[in-house]
C-alpha cells in the first residue's frame, strides 16, 4: 500500500505533469529551464545521499523505521500540497519545493525498502519486490488518472488547471498510505549496541571488504540507475520538447506506461526467482539499451509509443529486482542502514544522471536527443559491472555477518 501511495508523487509531479509545466510555464521555456529543473532534482538527492545511511542506522538501532517514515510521508504530503501556490515566473519557490518534497519522497522510499526482508524470505524476495512495484504503478495510474479526469472536465487552461493536481496528489498520497500506518508492523528489535549512527555508518564502511559482491552490485546501481532516473524525470519533457505531445496526450502516454511498468515489475519479480538475480538485471540492461536507441532516432509517434513502453517494462523489472537483491544480500541484523546504502546508490546516480541530461541540452542548444543517448551510455556501464558479481557468495558473507 506504501508503494500504491507514494507513486502518486512521482508518476505526477517528477514524470508527468509538474516537470513539463515547470519548462514550459513557470519558466517560460527559457534555455536553461530543463538544466534547472534537474539541477534541483540533483540538489535533493544529494541531501538524501548525505543523510540516507545515518537516517537508516538510526532506524535500526531504535528499531523506528515505521515513525521516522511517518515523518517522511508528511513532509512530501505538505509540500507537495504547496506546489499548487506556484505561479508562473516563480521559478525559485517551484524549485525550493520540488527540492523539499522529492527529499522526503526518497528518504521515505529508502525506508519502506527495509521493511522487504522482513516480508519475504530469500527465495521470494524477487516476487515479494515485484508485487510492491507493480502495485505501485497502479497506484500511479490512479493517481494520474485522477488529474487526466480533472484536467479534462474543469475546462480551465493549464495554467490554472495544473496546480490543482498537485493537491489532489498530496491528497491521494496521505489517504493511500493510511493502511501502512495502521496495519504494517515493525518487527525489529532495537540495538543497543549501535546507538551511535555514525559509529555505525563507519563499521560499515571499515568493514565493506567482508561484502564484495554487495559493494560491486551497489556501484551497478549508481550507472544504470542514473539512466532511469533520467529517464522519469524528463519523459514528459521529451514528450513535449521533442515529439510536440500536448499534456493530455503526455498524461495519456504515461497512464499507458504506468500499466506496462506495472505488468513488467509483476512478472519479472517471477522470473527473477526463477533464472537467477544477476541475469535477471542483465536482460533488463539490454531493454534499456534497446529503448534508448529507439527513442532517441524514431520521427514517428508510433515509434516513440513503442519505446515508451519497453522503456515501462524495463523499469518495473530492474527496480523490482535491484531492491531484492540489496535485500539478499545484506545482513540481516542492518537492514536499514544497508538499504540506507542502497539509497545512497539510487541517489547519486539521481545526482548526475539527470544533469547530464540537463547539461547536454543547454550545452547543444536544446538538443533532446542527444542528451537522451549520452543517458543511455549509464546503462551500458551498469551491464558491464554486473559481470564478476556472485550473489549465492554475497548471500553467505550476509549470513556470516
Amino acid at each position: 500500500m506504501y508503494d500504491f501511495a507514494n507513486s502518486g508523487y512521482t508518476t505526477v509531479v517528477i514524470t508527468a505533469v509538474f516537470g513539463a509545466y515547470f519548462v514550459g510555464v513557470v519558466a517560460g521555456g527559457r534555455p536553461w529551464a530543463t538544466f534547472a529543473w534537474t539541477a534541483a532534482l540533483s540538489i535533493s538527492y544529494a541531501l538524501i545521499l548525505a543523510t540516507g545511511p545515518l537516517v537508516g542506522a538510526w532506524a535500526d538501532a531504535h528499531a523506528a523505521k515505521k515513525r521516522l517514515l511517518l515523518a517522511t510521508t508528511v513532509g512530501c504530503v505538505v509540500f507537495t500540497g504547496l506546489l499548487a501556490f506556484v505561479a508562473p515566473g516563480q521559478v525559485a519557490f517551484a524549485l525550493t519545493l520540488i527540492v523539499l518534497s522529492n527529499y522526503f519522497f526518497g528518504t521515505g522510499e529508502n525506508l519502506i525498502a527495509a521493511f522487504l526482508p522482513e516480508l519475504a524470505d530469500s527465495r521470494a524476495m524477487g516476487r515479494v519486490s515485484g508485487w510492491g512495484w507493480a502495485f505501485g504503478y497502479l497506484g500511479g495510474l490512479v493517481a494520474l488518472g485522477i488529474c487526466l479526469f480533472y484536467l479534462m472536465s474543469s475546462g480551465q487552461e493549464t495554467s490554472r488547471a495544473v496546480p490543482v493536481t498537485m493537491v489532489i496528489t498530496a491528497a491521494f498520497f496521505a489517504v493511500a498510505a493510511v493502511p501502512t500506518f495502521v496495519f504494517l508492523r515493525e518487527r525489529a528489535l532495537p540495538q543497543a549496541s549501535f546507538a551511535d549512527p555514525w559509529e555505525r555508518v563507519m563499521t560499515t564502511l571499515r568493514e565493506s571488504q567482508r561484502y564484495r559482491d554487495l559493494r560491486q552490485f551497489l556501484l551497478c546501481i549508481v550507472f544504470y540507475q542514473a539512466g532511469i532516473t533520467a529517464v522519469v524525470s524528463l519523459a514528459a519533457i521529451y514528450a513535449e520538447q521533442v515529439m510536440k505531445f500536448s499534456m493530455r496526450e503526455t498524461i495519456t502516454l504515461i497512464l499507458v506506461v504506468n500499466v506496462t511498468a506495472a505488468a513488467g515489475a509483476f512478472g519479472f519479480g517471477y522470473v527473477q526467482d526463477a533464472i537467477g538475480h544477476v541475469r535477471a538485471v542483465a536482460i533488463t540492461l539490454v531493454g534499456w539499451i534497446a529503448m534508448v536507441l529507439l527513442a532517441g532516432t524514431t520521427q514517428t509517434v508510433s515509434g516513440f509509443w513503442i519505446a515508451a513502453n519497453l522503456a515501462g517494462l524495463c523499469m518495473g523489472s530492474s527496480q523490482a529486482a535491484g531492491r531484492a537483491i540489496v535485500g539478499y544480500l545484506a545482513p540481516p541484523a542492518r537492514l536499514a542502514e544497508f538499504f540506507g546504502l542502497w539509497g545512497l546508490a539510487v541517489k547519486t546516480a539521481s545526482i548526475f544522471g539527470p544533469l547530464t541530461y540537463g547539461a547536454v541540452t543547454w550545452l547543444f542548444a536544446g538538443n533532446h536527443r542527444l542528451a537522451i543517448f549520452a543517458t543511455g551510455l549509464y546503462f551500458v556501464v551498469g551491464l558491464a559491472l554486473l559481470w564478476g558479481i556472485d550473489v549465492e557468495r554475497g548471500r553467505r558473507h550476509a549470513l556470516a555477518a
